[in-house]
């Protein structure tokens, strides 16, 4: 095989290897970016709450998606509300009470504290996941995969836990 071919087929292996780096990092990107992005939507009311209404909610009745109570203020300005709508999922029960923020300008509110704080990255917790198979396949990087992969079950683990 003459000189000139071989350097032609090393040359494409290389530009092959840095197509693919670059394909699955910025799939792997992406990944991270949209589980940020899901997270922040709710995740911005309870970890920057200042100058937020924040209080408590008795739960009295649920729905298919949502679960409604009586909002009880705990910060200064705050209104009582006869009725607030909070997110259904597997950690709100009927009768209990959980501390609360409330989205600006609306009635819906938003678990706070650390099982609110973790309960919002959820989606995060997923990404990482996803990413770490990315990372690991595409990118063979399997050191930084790991980090991703447990990062991730850590963040799903505590807050499955906390939740």
């Amino acid at each position: 095989m003459p000189a000139s071919a071989a350097s032609s087929r090393q040359a494409s292996v290389t530009v092959l290897r840095f197509g693919r780096l670059a394909a699955m990092g910025t799939v792997a990107v992406l990944i991270l970016i949209a589980g940020v992005w899901a997270s922040w939507g709710t995740a911005q009311h309870v970890m920057l709450t200042k100058g937020r209404e924040s209080g408590t909610v008795e739960v009295t009745r649920c729905g298919p998606d949502t679960c409604t109570g009586r909002y009880r203020p705990l910060s200064e300005g705050s209104q009582p509300r006869a009725r607030v709508v909070l997110e259904k999922s597997v950690a709100v029960e009927k009768g209990r009470t959980y501390t609360v923020v409330l989205k600006p300008g609306s009635d819906d509110a938003v678990r706070s504290g650390p099982a609110g704080v973790l309960y919002a990255w959820i989606p995060l917790g997923g990404a990482l996941l996803l990413a770490s198979v990315v990372v690991a396949g595409g990118l063979r990087r399997t050191r930084w995969a790991w980090v991703l992969a447990l990062s991730g079950v850590g963040l799903l683990t505590a807050a499955f836990v906390v939740v």
